[in-house]
């Protein structure tokens, strides 16, 4: 008897997802001051259909979510729906976006707004190098730790080829750079300088779509103000067909706890998914989360991270995280970021599957503290427990679409409605939870 890392779960597994907290099922269900609301909207740059808005270039969101932030929303995170990372030729629905905006449910008091309206700002940044690599992420972050301190907010970043293509995330083979000339990408703001003043070698390829919030003079809140954001490890371990990864494993709890011990922010995320040709497939994998500090010194935080499936029927996203996340919202649970995998398969009716991994937060209640639980690990797999129902059953559970009449806004149509029922399907014991040493479970 002894305690060790666990087995990673076999490839074929078709468990709906797990959920990993910090808290006890009763103790995430608490209600707090702050309930939100949550906006989910899909893009794509290949063309529209009745539930994905089209948009030639992500730069264009800004402008896109404007009806959305007249109303309170605000971007929290932009992540693809499909990675195709590792694959000879991309996948379907490649060029598909999803953004998610959340606001504090408006309360009957009367608050002046101006405060609370921010502008999204899209900055196009080139990749120094010939691939993603901790350098050049840790030189992104000291860029926007710059930028920070001009009075923005960070808000997170996608990965894409020049020109607007989206590569998802996916980072090429490295080839040789060239050196790109001082240049301003078409949605930088005009004086915004390259990420080195040396005359570093670029990708011919690869640019970051940085996203920021800003404030007219004197509205800006108080925790946007002077924030730093730092760099923290992200590791998980494997299993690939091929190059594909086909699986994945991290102890998610304890890669974030003493972050949000801090009081800190989970706000992006970077992964190093393709393997360059000619080195051995490694068995683990290596990235960067980003944190944010605020310079109000914010109490500690909990934390759900929830690992989902989601389906894609047709052309429309079916199940997803909507629904849980829109119960949990009630609870005063903040999403703060969505981590995509390419992890592909088909269910059982043809329909196109893909794994995320979503990160949620909220201040600590000191009557919330949970117990050791003194029988042993509190880590259990979830493979009964769906949250929006999973791979195997895609239309017992479906993402609910409102029409615009419905609750849309401008003419986009909503995803994920709220179901109430959403933690129903976890019974007591159904979340696998920190107990103190989450990096291990006793075997």
């Amino acid at each position: 008897m002894g305690c060790g890392l666990r087995k990673l779960e076999d490839p074929e597994d078709s468990s709906p997802g797990k959920i990993y907290s910090t808290l006890k099922r009763p103790q995430v269900e608490i209600k707090t001051d702050t309930v939100y609301e949550y906006v989910l909207l899909d893009f794509s740059l290949e063309g529209s259909r009745p539930t994905v808005q089209y948009v030639s270039s992500l730069c264009e969101l800004s402008q896109a979510l404007q009806p959305y932030y007249t109303q309170g929303y605000v971007l929290t995170t932009l992540h693809p729906i499909i990675l195709s990372v590792g694959r000879t030729r991309s996948l379907p629905f490649s060029l598909l976006y999803r953004a998610i905006l959340a606001r504090p449910r408006p309360s009957k008091q009367v608050v002046s707004m101006c405060h609370s309206v921010p502008v999204l700002r899209v900055e196009e940044w080139p990749i120094p190098g010939e691939s993603l690599t901790d350098d050049t992420v840790r030189a992104l972050i000291d860029r926007v730790n710059s930028s920070a301190r001009g009075g923005v907010r960070f808000v997170g970043s996608v990965l894409q080829q020049a020109g607007g293509g989206g590569s998802n995330g996916r980072v090429p083979s490295p080839r040789r750079g060239y050196r790109s000339p001082p240049h301003t990408p078409p949605c930088t703001p005009p004086g915004e300088g390259e990420l080195e003043d040396h005359s570093p070698t670029y990708s011919p390829d690869l640019r970051l779509l940085v996203f920021f919030h800003s404030w007219a003079p004197g509205c800006a809140p108080l925790e946007a103000l002077a924030c730093q954001y730092h760099q923290g490890a992200l590791s998980m371990r494997v299993s690939r067909k091929g190059q594909v990864v086909s699986a994945l494993e991290a102890d998610w709890l304890e890669l974030t706890a003493a972050y949000y011990r801090k009081g800190w922010s989970l706000v992006d995320s970077f992964v190093y998914w393709d393997t360059p040709k000619g080195e051995p497939v490694p068995r683990s994998l290596e990235g960067l989360f980003v944190y944010e500090e605020r310079s109000t010194a914010p109490p500690a935080n909990d934390t759900i991270v929830v690992e989902q499936w989601t389906v894609i029927e047709g052309s429309d996203v079916k199940t997803d995280y909507g629904p849980l996340l829109h119960t949990l919202a009630e609870f005063g649970w903040l999403l703060t970021c969505v981590l995509p995998t390419p992890i592909i398969r088909h269910d059982s009716d043809g329909n196109l599957a893909t794994k995320q991994v979503v990160f949620l937060q909220r201040p600590v209640k000191t009557s919330s503290v949970p117990q050791r639980n003194q029988a042993g690990s509190m880590q259990r797999d979830v493979a009964t427990h769906s949250v929006s129902r999973g791979v195997g059953s895609p239309r017992t559970h479906p993402t609910e679409e409102l029409s615009p009449t419905a609750g849309g806004i401008g003419g986009f149509p909503v995803f994920g409605g709220g179901y109430p029922s959403a933690l129903s399907h976890l019974e007591e014991g159904g979340f696998e939870q920190d107990d103190g040493a989450a990096e291990v479970t006793c075997m």
